[in-house]
């Protein structure tokens, strides 16, 4: 909940932090152990929890903060910590996804409560001003306005949020952790005052789970069951060598699983192939669902090797705000340093090279850096050749760079062909204002993306029931710099 200088609320999009609590029992999960960091089984029938973070749009920038503890309380009283390690999460970063955080095993019986203590103590958070542009918050205090450190938020699991944990029987426990609620933002002259005041839903078995994502070490490649194992090691945690402490997770793949390995594009079983020559502990991201009949998760995407932070070059990822020949602006950027360190700051210029490698989401295609055009979602691997914050600059000379997908939210000002494409006047681009976006040179000569009039493929989907002034939301891909319009391919379109 965002307010003016005044201290009136203004009407701001909400914002939610979810937390989801997935009980698996037959998910090919393994949990790590008490105090040995080996691997544990559940032979005295107890359940298996399966931890994830995820986020909705809204008006922060960044809300990064330490997880202390995720802990689960027994009807007879017993606590139970699901997080094995302190982890630091930027929860502006999961607007269209959940991510696992660890695996771990639970006695059976009935849960009573959900906690969760975050530690603000070295808090990043970041709002956006009247302008689009991303400033620090200045104070943290709680409801009686004393400094906050860490705050612990509980929920009462009763009623149709009740909580039995029993073998074979899989639960969902989602905890909403309300940021919109939550937190009061009030600006006052250079001063950004937040106050948090915590608030707690839960929901079991929620209907309508996000695309999940984990990352961590690849412990092994099963090619005759089209599927493999990775140790867990979520957000900013170094992918290190036999990391067992988050517990390991079984994906399954299938036909329309994408790769990305070394910078290389594959797709189904030649992937896996692939994957399967790779070093054991080589780091990889996963993007996929959580499967039912049987019970599995499912990667739709896969990416290992050098497009995971952590190895030798540095990752700048947000959002392509402008472009001026081959250098861009990266917008709400998040910086992965080599050596470990991650940082956010608002504006990065990268400069391309026609040796840095093209790769684009979903897809075995080829592409360069013309590809790449204003309002790309993007990450960029290369070398940070600038470090002070007023003027971050990167050169991706013989890195690469992955083009992902981009989320429009816009009002439809005319169906110009309902079969093709229609024209919207937009509002943001992933999440940031449209207001920050410059489009000189997205188009051909006189041709530039309008963002009043801006113009959308939407080839083979539907626009039943989508009219004139209806607000709607798509996923899809700039139009290549200089060769609009069109101005943009959507592979979604949803109305709002």
């Amino acid at each position: 909940m965002m307010a003016n200088n005044n201290g009136v609320t203004a009407n701001k999009t909400n914002h939610w932090l979810i937390l989801l609590v997935m009980f698996i029992f037959t998910l090919g999960l393994n949990a790590c152990g008490g105090g040995s960091g080996g691997d544990q089984s559940s032979s005295n029938g107890d359940g298996q929890v399966l931890v994830a973070l995820t986020d909705a749009p809204g008006d922060f920038v960044t809300y990064t903060v330490d997880v202390l503890s995720i802990k689960l309380t027994h009807a007879n009283g017993t606590v139970v910590e699901t997080l094995p390690l302190s982890t630091r999460v930027d929860f502006a970063q999961y607007t269209n996804l959940t991510e696992f955080i660890t695996a771990a095993t639970v006695p059976n019986g009935r849960y009573v409560k959900g906690s969760l203590v975050l530690d603000y103590s070295a808090a990043d958070i970041q709002v956006e001003d009247a302008n689009g542009d991303a400033k620090p918050v200045t104070s943290i205090v709680d409801e009686n306005g004393v400094p906050v450190t860490t705050l612990e938020v509980n929920v009462t699991l009763d009623g149709n949020r009740s909580l039995p944990v029993a073998p074979g029987i899989p639960k969902n426990l989602m905890l909403d952790f309300d940021l919109q609620q939550s937190n009061t933002v009030v600006f006052n002259g250079a001063n950004i005052d937040m106050t948090v005041k915590p608030v707690l839903i839960a929901e079991v078995d929620p209907k309508n789970p996000k695309p999940h994502r984990v990352r961590g070490p690849l412990k092994s490649v099963n090619l005759t069951d089209n599927s493999f194992d990775i140790f867990i090691r979520p957000f900013f945690h170094r992918i290190g060598f036999g990391s067992r402490l988050f517990g390991t997770l079984q994906v399954t793949t299938n036909n329309e699983t994408f790769y990305e390995i070394d910078g290389v594009a594959y797709k189904g079983p030649d992937g896996l192939q692939v994957l399967d020559t790779i070093t054991q502990y080589t780091g990889i991201i996963i993007k996929g669902d959580l499967k039912f009949g049987p019970l599995r998760f499912e990667a739709r995407e896969v990416i290992a090797g050098s497009g995971v932070p952590g190895g030798t070059m540095d990752l700048v990822r947000g959002t392509v705000t402008s472009r001026t020949a081959d250098k861009i602006v990266v917008r709400g950027a998040t910086v992965f340093r080599a050596n470990g360190t991650v940082v956010f700051n608002d504006n990065v210029t990268v400069s391309l090279d026609a040796s840095t490698t093209v790769v684009k989401q979903l897809n075995v295609g080829t592409f360069s850096i013309q590809d790449i055009s204003v309002g790309q979602r993007i990450a960029i691997f290369g070398t940070i050749t600038n470090d002070q914050v007023s003027d971050l600059q990167m050169s991706a000379a013989n890195g690469y760079a992955r083009m992902g997908l981009s989320y429009l939210k816009a009002s439809v000002v005319a169906l110009s062909d309902a079969t093709t494409n229609f024209t919207v006047n937009l509002s943001s681009i992933n999440g940031r204002a449209v207001s920050l976006y410059n489009f000189a040179g997205t188009g051909t000569p006189g041709n530039d993306a309008d963002p009043l009039n801006y113009e959308v493929d939407t080839g083979t989907l539907s626009l039943t029931g989508i009219g004139v002034s209806d607000n709607i939301a798509a996923a899809g891909f700039p139009t290549p710099f200089g060769s609009a319009p069109l101005d943009f391919s959507a592979q979604t379109i949803i109305k709002k």
